[in-house]
């Protein structure tokens, strides 16, 4: 027979609180708010920490979130990411959202030794480094900081870019991208990353850093981008080796 503080039947009713906040949730549009706890924890007959402990699971999940001195809110649903060679327009046309972008700056300069080294350039070459806000439905979803060799488009400028899809541009002037690599780590966000997203500092991220090459093995773009951890989730296709 459980106890009052036998741990079993804390985790029992901390579940069954999380499936009664599922069931209320289903009427609720992301964005909306639940109610305040005090009122939340007497409607499900709960204690207050009981109540917590059933919010810190969904937040987990990333089906809800907290926000600082605001309250707790249906989270917006989570954008899975395939691992594919595939650009965030594409992506996004895909799930059938509006893809968009802003051009948060735009310069030329030398490679200097790190970037240079990524796209098998002299230190002195000349690149593009592009950094940009994607946008899907209006929403900030991620900051993408694009270097490039200016030789490969040198006419290249700011308005270029705005709103619209670098592998369709690079496509239009006959540079077709074959291959790359690609890694992710989480990271979380620094404070001018979440006045850009638009989320609260230090909240989880994705960070994808890419090199892109052509057929002939000429690399055309070295970028990092970082993806808001709330609002996407990565994807696989696994299928067994060869035999």
């Amino acid at each position: 027979m459980r106890t009052v503080g036998d741990p079993g039947a804390v985790e029992t009713k901390r579940r069954a609180v999380r499936r009664e906040l599922l069931a209320m949730m289903e009427g609720l549009e992301p964005g909306e708010a639940l109610p305040p706890e005090r009122r939340l924890a007497g409607t499900l007959g709960v204690s207050r920490p009981t109540l917590r402990a059933a919010i810190d699971l969904l937040v987990a999940d990333g089906l809800l979130e907290r926000r600082h001195g605001s309250g707790t809110y249906v989270a917006e649903p989570r954008i899975a990411v395939p691992l594919t060679m595939t650009s965030f327009t594409e992506d996004m046309i895909r799930r059938g959202m509006k893809p968009d972008g802003r051009v948060l700056s735009f310069r030329a300069g030398p490679a200097g030794a790190k970037i240079g080294r990524r796209l098998s350039l002299s230190p002195v070459e000349e690149v593009f480094t592009i950094r940009r806000l994607r946008l899907a439905d209006g929403a900030p979803m991620a900051i993408e900081t694009l270097y490039m060799p200016k030789d490969l488009l040198p006419e290249l400028c700011r308005d270029d870019l705005e709103g619209r899809s670098f592998y369709d541009l690079l496509r239009e002037n006959g540079v077709v991208v074959a291959a790359g690599r690609e890694t992710i780590e989480p990271t979380v966000t620094t404070t001018e990353e979440a006045e850009v997203l638009g989320v609260p500092v230090h909240v989880p991220a994705f960070l994808f850093e890419r090199v892109a090459h052509t057929e002939e093995g000429r690399p055309v773009e070295y970028v990092r981008s970082l993806y808001r951890g709330d609002r996407y989730r990565l994807e696989l296709d696994l299928r067994p080796p060869p035999h």
